[in-house]
């Protein structure tokens, strides 16, 4: 590129703009519908807009799901338990709605109420992360739960429609999940309610509304302080719909579609639907299904495979059915997990007739897909061996908190699947069920969790409150919800329950929950994971798969580990493997390996695993941990002992590692953090150095090294600074300053290359590898500059106006010759200088910074930056984000601008000219040919003009 397209801006910033869609998207149309047709006989309605809300630290209004210790309160449980009574099987269990309209009274719920100071939102809606943080030694909410104020109760109110056309339909509403204790009222009148925060469930409203604009809707939250062991956000922070139907049809969650005798030719798919009345009088009708491919990418059918007999059945008035049918579908193409197979989904639409009349209309996704449990070679998908290369995730969003956005979770996805990622465990909790949606499409393998305790607590207000009365119902709600998604290959129905601890009445509590969940999905195992029961306990025997939390790599059973206190076991997939010879083994939480990004502390341990304290991988004063990647929790394991193990026992189907992002909350080792550490990438997505090291592991055949630490340590000249390299080669060659330090072979059961006596001076480091005698890859470490410029890049240039899409813009600190600088801590200022886009919220993923994360300004941690970047809904054209930092004024300013595969054959890029050949803010209209790679422009002093690009051309991203 010549050198003449050079950029000065005199006040340093850097400038990014970002092409937004231009084609119209409705405002709410951020979440591709899942179980409904377009058709009008079924109306599915965000409301996600609109609504008003406060919050009271303390109870405001008398009222409470249950009695805590509050005082003189009024209890509503009576009145919320008959929610719950579609997923109690026995209807002699089920529960009668005493008379009485608790709550008609508190003004919150009246017509009247005047809501216009309240503050206005649209949901998702997280309370908690706008924070402040709380901080010091005394805490309102913990370092466990985040030090964000999730704690309190929460009231949000929005108005509701009802047209003369809707008389005689049945209108439900839809709450995706809401934190917690959820309470609703519509016109003054209390509907219901759902105190687990995770289940999505439904209510109808068909009797408390009246034709007309003005029907008032307000929902109370009650989240208690001490309700989990980490970040739990706080309000309706998933999406809500209503929901219009005719009196008869297919009820919530009401098909069941299962596969059988799966093969490349044929295969068989068995369908449930149930259909109810709700109307008062019976009706006849008929129930038709058709089978399509689905086109996940725009979220239609395609093509008709098969259809389904035709059934007749008459629904009394208040009766529910369930009808059963098969059908062949000739050369199905397989659902399988990327990248090693392809994530084929087809749609079943089920209408239902009656007098030829079609009055309801219900589409379900699904896969056709085999699984296989071996016990002796792991989980076989579609007949070939699919090592479980997992990781567990919380349900935070980082800067952006519990409030659910598919662009955020699909780009954690997308992290994920680079490193080699084929599966993720939903810990500990039902997940959006909109994840799950991308999940299928995107070919990843999901073990899918319900409980993190049962009647033992963990925390003082944790679900152990309500077990007892809830257990059935949100099992069975979580089951139905979701069985029909084709990425999920098991079950999880608790984790790490105290009742590990309580013998055979322990194993009786696990074989009812498992029972339930038999009943509502016969096709796919469940276990829970357990970090205390052995393979001689009779609760070990009760699930029908084997998951194991840290037990199958051993726990503190190395020399590095023995003066740490608690569980000591040898690892014990063998002894398990002995006792269960029939049950698959994997195990659902490995390493809990600790690491703060890009920060290394010294000395290095001598060993392959080592626990972090206060003389090994930590720097307590800065709550930092050493990114050498070797140094765990204290029942943990690095990776490498991890992989040791497993290798050591091939009949193990695979790992969840804990975790894959850093999350808040849980800040193990330092409680007096924001967020977690155990990440193989932090808060903010950016890798940390232990990515590499799976990437290794897990994608073999990709040609990568990767050196630990950076080179960059003024500080250390002349004391040994050892270096550790990641590759999937078998041999590795280290120069520093062209001077071979040793050619290594990696040796049996060592997952790195290693020179420990490594003396620094500063220069380059630079390693070539070898696989098979051949050369594999190299990489290379050079000691940075002063800092002088800002490097700013977006993972994509082009972002939907429906006012929910996001871009993540991030910004490396470099030297003069382009190397990021390390250490830099700079302050960076974001903003939107032009176009219909805000900065959302920042963040450098540093567990111990407690700035705000809607906060535009931002210090860099180890030398990177990110913002978060949300269009405006409606808004068009281009959106010019800049980032500022005083102290590189006059600095170069270097803009990186990401190619997607989507860019047309050509297209243009404009430029504000800043050469001594052309006049100051001249514009030029460059062309280019076949770009797929990164493209970089860099600068120099001139005239102080900002840099843009545009793209031109349709498909351009």
């Amino acid at each position: 590129m010549s050198s003449r397209f050079r950029v000065l801006n005199a006040y340093g910033p850097t400038i990014l703009s970002l092409l937004l869609l231009l084609l119209y998207q409705p405002t709410e149309a951020h979440v591709i519908d899942r179980a409904v047709s377009s058709a009008p006989v079924r109306e599915r309605i965000s409301i996600n807009a609109d609504w008003r809300f406060w919050r009271s630290e303390t109870n405001p209004d008398g009222l409470i799901y249950d009695q805590r210790s509050e005082g003189s309160v009024q209890v509503l449980k009576p009145w919320i338990l008959p929610s719950a009574n579609d997923f109690i099987a026995n209807e002699a269990n089920q529960n009668v709605r005493p008379a009485g309209n608790p709550g008609g009274n508190v003004s919150f719920v009246q017509m009247s109420f005047d809501d216009s100071e309240w503050e206005a939102v649209k949901l998702p809606h997280d309370w908690a992360i706008k924070g402040p943080f709380y901080t010091g030694d005394s805490p309102v909410v913990g370092g466990g739960m985040g030090r964000l104020p999730s704690h309190g109760v929460g009231w949000y109110r929005r108005k509701l429609s009802k047209n003369k056309t809707d008389e005689g339909r049945t209108i439900y509403l839809d709450i995706d999940g809401a934190m917690s204790y959820a309470m609703v009222w519509l016109n003054g009148n209390l509907v219901g309610g759902w105190p687990y925060p995770y289940n999505s469930f439904r209510l109808d409203i068909t009797p408390y509304l009246n034709v007309g604009d003005d029907n008032q809707l307000a929902i109370r939250l009650d989240n208690p302080n001490d309700s989990a062991r980490w970040y739990p956000g706080g309000g309706l922070y998933r999406n809500i719909w209503i929901t219009k139907v005719d009196s008869t049809h297919v009820a919530q969650y009401g098909t069941f579609i299962m596969t059988r005798d799966v093969s490349s030719s044929s295969a068989t798919v068995d369908l449930s639907v149930r259909v109810e009345n709700k109307g008062a009088t019976s009706r006849q009708i008929e129930v038709a299904t058709d089978v399509h491919v689905f086109d996940p990418v725009r979220g239609v059918a395609r093509a008709k495979v098969a259809e389904f007999e035709r059934s007749s059945v008459t629904l009394a008035a208040g009766e529910k059915q369930v009808l059963d049918g098969s059908v062949t579908v000739a050369n199905p193409r397989l659902w399988g997990p990327a990248p090693v197979q392809k994530p084929y989904l087809y749609v079943a639409i089920t209408r239902l007739y009656t007098h030829n009349q079609t009055i309801d209309s219900y589409q379900t996704r699904f896969g056709i897909r085999s699984l296989t449990y071996d016990a002796n070679q792991g989980l076989l998908v579609n007949g070939e061996l699919i090592h479980i290369q997992g990781v567990n995730n919380h349900h935070d969003l980082g800067a952006l908190g519990a409030a659910f956005n598919v662009r955020a979770a699909e780009r954690q996805l997308e992290i994920m699947q680079e490193m080699g990622v084929n599966a993720i465990r939903m810990s500990h909790n039902p997940p959006a069920p909109e994840l799950l949606d991308l999940t299928d499409r995107m070919g990843i393998m999901v073990l899918d969790e319900v409980f993190d305790t049962w009647q033992h607590n963990k925390t003082a207000n944790d679900f152990h409150l309500i077990f007892d009365d809830w257990h059935e119902p949100d099992l069975r709600a979580f089951i139905r919800r979701d069985r029909n998604h084709a990425s999920i290959v098991s079950w999880s129905y608790g984790n790490e329950v105290g009742e590990q601890y309580d013998g055979k009445a322990g194993a009786a509590v696990s074989q009812m929950l498992l029972d339930i969940l038999h009943e509502e999905d016969p096709t796919r195992p469940a276990s829970i994971s357990m970090n205390y029961a052995g393979p001689d306990l009779p609760f070990s025997a009760v699930p029908d798969i084997i998951n194991l939390n840290y037990r199958g790599n051993g726990i503190r059973d190395t020399p590095a580990y023995s003066n740490q206190v608690g569980i000591r076991t040898e690892p014990q997939y063998p002894a398990y493997h002995a006792a269960f010879p029939e049950k698959l083994i994997f195990s659902s939480e490995t390493a809990s390996t600790l690491s703060t990004r890009g920060t290394f502390i010294f000395p290095v341990v001598n060993a392959t695993s080592a626990p972090v304290n206060e003389t090994s991988g930590s720097s307590e004063a800065d709550m930092q941990v050493s990114a050498y990647e070797l140094y765990s929790a204290n029942f943990g394991s690095s990776p490498d002992k991890v992989f040791g193990t497993q290798d050591a026992s091939p009949f193990v189907a695979g790992e969840f590692v804990w975790t894959g992002f850093d999350y808040i909350g849980e800040p193990t080792p330092y409680y007096t953090a924001r967020s977690s550490y155990s990440g193989i990438v932090d808060l903010a997505g950016l890798k940390k150095d232990r990515f590499f090291l799976y990437q290794a592991r897990w994608r073999p055949n990709l040609r990568t090294a990767h050196i630990v630490p950076h080179w960059t340590w003024p500080e250390r000249e002349g004391l040994v600074t050892p270096v550790h390299v990641f590759s999937a080669a078998d041999e590795a060659e280290l120069f520093l300053n062209g001077e071979s330090l040793g050619r290594k072979e990696r040796g049996e059961a060592e997952y790195r290359f290693r020179w420990d006596e490594v003396v620094y001076v500063p220069g380059e480091l630079r390693v070539v590898t070898y696989k098979d005698g051949e050369e594999l890859a190299n990489a290379t470490a050079r000691t940075a500059g002063d800092a002088t410029a800002l490097r700013i890049t977006a993972d994509r240039t082009q972002i939907q106006n429906d006012g929910y899409d996001l871009a993540y813009i991030t910004v490396e600190v470099v030297d003069g010759d382009g190397n990021v600088v390390p250490r830099a801590n700079n302050t960076i200022r974001f903003s939107v200088v032009d176009g219909d886009g805000e900065v959302a919220a920042t963040d450098n993923g540093d567990p111990a910074d407690f700035t705000v994360f809607h906060s535009t300004e931002r210090k860099v941690f180890s030398g990177l930056a990110l913002a978060i970047i949300r269009a405006v809904a409606g808004g068009s054209g281009t959106v010019t984000v800049e980032a500022a930092s005083e102290s590189l004024e006059g600095a170069i300013a270097e803009p990186v601008f990401q190619v997607s595969p989507k860019v047309p054959s050509t297209f243009r890029m404009l430029f504000y000219d800043a050469s001594s050949n052309t006049t100051p803010g001249q514009l030029l209209w460059i062309d280019f040919l076949d770009v797929t790679s990164t493209m970089g422009f860099g600068g120099r002093k001139g005239y102080g003009s900002v840099w843009r690009f545009k793209l031109v051309g349709e498909g351009a991203r």
